[in-house]
Parts: structure tokens; C-alpha cells; sequence
């Protein structure tokens, strides 16, 4: 990429081979996080349409899905909200060998509840105070915690949101609270600067991915969050695939007796 500009479109080739080879270094991560028993917990926050759940795909597209989950979580439920606030996410943290992505997390109550009134000041003055203790208990103990905040501009997410309003298969993900961030730009970046001030520490700082281009985010994200790790090379034995015996007396059932699915892709041959 020498000689490339920081404004530049990044070439598809040269985006798809560097996209693969992080990927797979993501495996080799995932192996080594297998093997060691290490929890990982990488937090993924931001605008609307910043481009947070397409690097979550691109991040777990290779990956095992047993050792890597995403945790989104829904509105709390009427008894979670009685709940400490943590305790919800705390049961989506990972054991040994687990690496967990918050596709959005407890940092709601900084964002969208703060913005929209869905807390009280005093809930929200406690999670500015409580966060980065919660974390620190964390870390402690041993979790490799990571927080990323995906910074888009005010143009680039109009831009896509009316590209996604225009896409039959993107235009679930509009809905009316994220249209309320165009209105209410100012009020997130407020809640957004006040949020870093609190929780922007030693133990658990936030990293700013900027995200106009979304290719170019995701693999600064990738390269950035296999950087801080110490990970090791660890790569599985390779596996011996035994002879296939002989068939002997065994004879397969007609073909007519089972039900097939129609070949729908031999009609789109010309």
C-alpha cells in the first residue's frame, strides 16, 4: 500500500488479500486462544451505521463459531431492569477459551438511554462511576478486554441511511431511533465526549476507529486488535483421514423412495 493517501480508495485486490491474511491470523488468534484457556472481550460501539456489524462479520466470517459468539443483546426485559445493571451482560461474558463480541454493550446507558431519557440522571451518573471499576474487576482477572468506538461523519451515515432505505435486504436495520440520531447529532457527540472523559482509562482505553470507509475501518480494526495481543503460534495437529472400508453387503435405497429438492439452479442454465 506504499504511496497510498489517507483520502485514497483502497484498491478491491489489494483490500480482499488483506483482509484475508488478517483473517487468517484471526484463526491462528482463535487457536492460541483455544489452547491457553484466555477470554477475550472485544466491545464494538458507535453511530448508527458507523459500520460496526460489518467488521463483526468480517472478524468471525473464518472464525469457530463454538469458541467466538457475538452477543447482541435486546431492550432489557422487565425484570432486568430491576437488576443491577451489569448483571445482564455479565452472563455473556466468556470462559476459557471464548472470545466474545459485543455487537453494543453496557455503554447503552452512555449512549442511546442517556440521549433518549431511557435513564434517570442519577442511573447514569452511577454507570459513569461503576463502568470503569466493573472493568478493572475484569481485566483483573485475567479477561483481554478491548473497546472500540467507530467514529463516523454526520454526512457519510445520512449517506447510508438513505442507501439502506433504498436496499429491500439493508432496510430492516433503519429503524426510528436510528433516524433520531441524525436530529439529535449534537446530543451523542455531548454523551459521547462526556462517556471518554469517564471511562477513557489506563486499564481499558477506547480506540477510535475512523469509519467513512468502511473497508479501510475493518482492517484497521483486525490489524489493530491482533496488535495488542501477545498471542502465540499454535496450529492444530493434522488430523489422519482413515481409509474408507469396503461397502460389503450394504445396498443403497432407491433414489425414488426419498424426497428430493427440486434442482431450482439447473433452470437459470441458458
Amino acid at each position: 500500500m506504499t504511496g497510498q493517501k489517507p483520502g485514497d480508495k483502497l484498491p478491491s485486490r489489494v483490500y480482499e488479500a488483506e483482509l484475508l491474511r488478517l483473517q487468517i491470523e484471526l484463526v491462528t488468534l482463535q487457536q492460541w486462544v483455544r489452547d491457553t484457556g484466555a477470554r477475550v472481550v472485544v466491545i464494538f460501539e458507535g453511530r448508527d451505521a458507523a459500520g460496526k456489524g460489518s467488521a463483526i462479520k468480517r472478524i468471525t466470517e473464518r472464525l469457530n463459531p463454538r469458541w467466538c459468539r457475538i452477543a447482541a443483546l435486546p431492550a432489557p426485559s422487565e425484570r432486568e431492569r430491576t437488576q443491577w445493571y451489569f448483571q445482564r451482560y455479565i452472563e455473556h461474558l466468556p470462559s476459557a477459551g471464548e472470545i466474545v463480541l459485543f455487537d453494543r454493550s453496557w455503554y447503552n446507558r452512555a449512549g442511546v438511554e442517556r440521549v433518549m431519557g431511557f435513564c434517570t440522571s442519577k442511573e447514569y451518573r452511577r454507570f459513569l462511576q461503576q463502568a470503569p471499576i466493573f472493568e478493572r474487576l475484569l481485566v483483573e482477572d485475567g479477561i483481554i478486554l478491548r473497546k472500540y468506538w467507530f467514529s463516523v461523519s454526520d454526512l457519510e451515515q445520512e449517506r447510508r441511511f438513505k442507501s439502506r432505505r433504498q436496499d429491500p435486504m439493508r432496510r430492516w436495520k433503519l429503524s426510528d431511533m436510528d433516524l433520531q440520531s441524525i436530529s439529535k447529532w449534537v446530543e451523542y457527540s455531548r454523551a459521547k465526549d462526556e462517556m471518554f472523559v469517564h471511562t477513557d482509562v489506563p486499564g481499558s482505553p477506547w480506540y477510535v476507529v475512523e469509519s467513512d470507509d468502511k473497508r479501510k475501518a475493518r482492517l484497521n480494526i483486525i490489524n489493530h486488535l491482533l496488535s495488542t495481543i501477545a498471542y502465540g503460534r499454535s496450529d492444530p495437529p493434522m488430523v489422519r483421514i482413515p481409509p474408507r472400508p469396503p461397502i460389503g453387503d450394504y445396498v443403497r435405497p432407491p433414489r425414488e423412495e426419498f424426497t428430493d429438492v427440486p434442482d431450482h439452479a439447473a433452470t437459470l442454465i441458458p
